[in-house]
């Protein structure tokens, strides 16, 4: 693990641990945190451990000539932190896995670095250790740990027959974002509020929390893949599918005279993922305790569990489509 000789690997450590480290040291659940072999963790009684890592990739996961680096920095903890809010978890730390070009210890990272931190502190995330090495690409890995309440944690396999579909906030956005940022010939500003759910989106942690503190959630994930691709894995065929309704759905909006040049909001909506919105199931038992908004968080009823193997579109002119995954897959 060595950079080139006039960059040393102790100064990029350094460098990290003055920009988030230091916070880590007033966590009472990290007992040792950066400059030993491995961090201690004080996990609470009464709680299970929430564990899951993230790859965010240069050239997959964002664009070096595109992309803020500090809305890196922000992206590739928050999309992490999305799994703990699918379970109903609670974040306590993480470990940063970076693997950068000597070139980019300057600017970029210091900019990386602030956006990292930033989301540390919104979320309640703090550092705990990680690794560094040198590449030509750029390469993020978080692994974060978190706790749920034993017995608490909402998991993908709970859906039932009979049970609502529900999804959390507006879908689309982020890969409205995306679309925009691609096709412009001139650098936006990560101001650009069409911009705003792909650069720094906001995993739903508060939500997550709520759903498992009320038992109201049978199931849950983070639309991360995209919603068709992610509904399947709480409706697995072919035991379970699911009947939806698309006047329910609570797409992205697009002006017309971009819908050639962006795409149509449904596809986005179906297919673009990059949300991290909640999709999550509620019994009819519990279905009359769950708000339609949660916070100023919009929360839509979109269709229900059924028996069989399809995920089906049930149009108002009766002509009913079977929806196709159609999101990210890394290995398609």
């Amino acid at each position: 693990m060595c950079f080139a000789k006039r960059v040393r690997e102790s100064d990029l450590i350094d460098k990290i641990d003055k920009a988030l480290g230091r916070y880590a040291y007033s966590a009472r659940e990290v007992g040792l945190g950066i400059g030993d072999d491995a961090a201690l963790f004080r996990p609470r009684a009464g709680h299970e451990l929430i564990l899951t890592c993230d790859w965010f990739l240069e050239g997959t996961h964002f664009l070096r000539d595109k992309h803020p680096p500090d809305s890196v920095g922000w992206k590739c903890l928050a999309r992490a932190l999305s799994d703990v809010a699918a379970m109903g978890g609670v974040p306590r730390c993480f470990l940063l896995s970076l693997a950068i070009p000597d070139s980019h210890i300057g600017r970029w990272l210091n900019h990386f670095l602030t956006g990292l931190r930033r989301a540390s502190r919104r979320f309640g995330c703090v550092l705990a250790g990680g690794d560094t090495t040198a590449r030509e690409s750029i390469l993020i890995n978080i692994t974060v740990v978190g706790e749920v309440r034993t017995g608490h944690a909402i998991r993908r396999s709970g859906a039932q027959d009979g049970d609502s579909i529900c999804v959390s906030g507006r879908l689309g956005e982020a890969a409205l974002g995306l679309r925009v940022l691609e096709a412009s010939k001139h650098a936006i500003s990560s101001r650009d509020l069409r911009l705003r759910k792909h650069l720094y989106p906001e995993p739903r942690l508060a939500l997550g929390r709520w759903l498992a503190e009320k038992r109201l959630a049978t199931s849950m994930i983070d639309i991360s893949d995209g919603f068709s691709t992610d509904l399947r894995h709480l409706c697995p065929a072919p035991h379970r599918g699911a009947l939806l309704a698309p006047d329910c759905f609570p797409a992205v909006e697009v002006p017309a005279r971009l819908r050639t040049r962006i795409g149509e909001p449904l596809d986005l909506a179906l297919h673009g993922g990059d949300d991290y919105e909640l999709l999550f199931t509620v019994s009819r038992r519990k279905f009359p305790s769950l708000p339609l908004t949660y916070r100023g968080l919009k929360i839509s009823p979109i269709g229900y569990v059924t028996t069989g193997p399809h995920l089906v579109w049930d149009s108002n002119d009766a002509k009913h489509q079977i929806l196709r995954p159609g999101g990210w897959d890394p290995f398609r």
